[in-house]
């Protein structure tokens, strides 16, 4: 009798399940973006009559810009020479040309779907992780990119968000092909998420408040050991030269004072309450950090603390609802304005996080319609932001900045303008995505309906 080997018994099926595959891989992926990365600059590039927001400066009417290699090269009010027949030369007549804006709290390129675990990439396991960076999670092919960019925002930080020391921050140019294309400043601040002060008084929060209290002053003690545990171990290995390699302190040394030198990195504290942002600034100051207060909403009641310390907020967004029953309606929308009258730095950040990034510029309308300057709101979501991020170069318009900047048919701080052009380190970029793929798609098919519906009525 002959016997079938196994491998024989399956060798029909072969065929059907590798074309079942290859169907399954052929199909689009999901969440991925389908725009092209733009090359690098190649010709010189000239702006004319455009309105100039130069940001670190004034704004200047019926002005060029030139951009080379990625540099902005000159800015002139007067009539601009005769472009070399090199140099593209794009006429912005009525139009106006802002740096690029930056958003400073994202998930952009670590979160795409709730529903789907393998697109969240914010949250890494443990209390205490800051050995891991944002920018290596980056995804360059999130669809959220190109929606956040074609409304001007050009440069983002995305931010690891779970745990009591999630890890650190990474500034990222809104396009490449990957994460190391895009990372302007790959470690940016390592961020600390610093507890509640007192028990919650929530209805659904079931626990005792001696409980609540203990699991945060667990907390505290937990951040406050960490950082002098790390600052300890950096003492021991400058003296000692058998010292075990820990690779979260090592990851901490940026942030901590380390002999005579400070601190080079911020370290960015989520804080909202009063209660938070003293002890966190308190805390921070005594052992010698640098912070910078993520979120703020109370800032406005210590602004004299902040301001005697020099402790910039990045502001949570201005899209928020009053946070006590008390509050005056406008206490997030007046926020900026306050910080402004009293001397403390800050930037803005969208409330309307990852999917509605691209609502930065309307937080920071949002403040200039309560009271904030319309050109230092500008400034809140470009210079500002860059200056508290310690990025050089970016953020504003001068020769020898980045050439990263945008064309926007009006006020790029109102909602019914559109961004024309956009270019980071001169490369343009491309300003379609999924939502404009979709718009014209629907907008065919009721172009296509309505001929429909004229044919039958001529029909009839």
């Amino acid at each position: 009798m002959h016997t079938r080997r196994l491998s024989d018994r399956f060798t029909p099926l072969v065929a059907p399940v590798a074309a079942a595959l290859a169907a399954l891989l052929a199909l689009p992926t999901g969440a991925q973006d389908l725009t092209v990365t733009a090359p690098p600059q190649s010709r010189p590039v000239t702006i004319t009559n455009a309105t100039i927001h130069t940001v670190s400066g004034d704004v200047l009417e019926n002005a060029s810009i030139t951009f080379n290699n990625g540099v902005i090269t000159a800015i002139n009010t007067e009539p601009a020479a005769r472009a070399s027949t090199n140099t593209r030369v794009i006429d912005a007549a009525g139009k106006h040309v802002y740096p690029g804006f930056i958003a400073p709290i994202t998930e952009l390129g670590l979160f795409e779907h709730g529903a789907v675990l393998a697109t969240r990439d914010a949250n890494e396991t443990g209390q205490v992780s800051p050995e891991v960076v944002a920018a290596t999670a980056v995804n360059p092919d999130t669809t959220l990119i190109p929606v956040a960019r074609s409304n001007g925002i050009l440069a983002f930080a995305s931010l690891p968000t779970s745990g009591t020391v999630p890890g650190r921050a990474s500034v990222m140019a809104a396009e490449g092909w990957t994460w190391k294309d895009m990372a302007i400043k790959e470690d940016a601040g390592l961020v600390v998420n610093w507890p509640s002060m007192r028990p919650n008084q929530n209805w659904f929060d079931t626990a005792p408040k001696p409980e609540q209290q203990a699991k945060i002053n667990e907390r505290l003690t937990l951040i406050d050991e960490t950082f002098r545990q790390a600052i300890a171990y950096h003492a021991s290995k400058a003296t000692a030269s058998d010292q075990p390699t820990d690779i979260r302190f090592e990851a901490m040394a940026k942030v901590l004072p380390l002999g005579a030198e400070p601190p080079k990195n911020p370290v960015l504290i989520n804080a909202e309450e009063l209660d938070q942002i003293t002890a966190a600034v308190a805390w921070a100051k005594g052992l010698g950090l640098r912070p910078v207060i993520v979120g703020g909403r109370d800032a406005q009641l210590c602004t004299e603390l902040l301001r005697r310390h020099d402790v910039p907020v990045i502001v949570g967004g201005t899209h928020r609802f009053p946070k006590r029953a008390d509050a005056a309606y406008d206490d997030a929308y007046t926020l900026p304005a306050k910080l402004a009258a009293a001397g403390v730095r800050f930037c803005i950040a969208s409330a309307d996080r990852t999917g509605n990034e691209r609502n930065l510029p309307y937080n920071a309308a949002m403040a200039a319609a309560f009271g904030l300057d319309h050109d230092a709101a500008v400034r809140a979501i470009t210079l500002s932001t860059a200056e508290i991020y310690e990025i050089e170069k970016l953020g504003a318009l001068e020769p020898g900045y980045r050439a990263t900047l945008f064309i926007a048919d009006g006020d790029a701080l109102e909602i019914t303008t559109a961004v024309t052009h956009a270019f980071i380190d001169g490369r343009e970029i491309d300003l379609s995505n999924k939502q404009t793929e979709l718009a014209e798609k629907y907008l065919e098919k009721y172009r296509q309906l309505g001929i429909l519906r004229r044919d039958r009525l001529l029909n009839d």
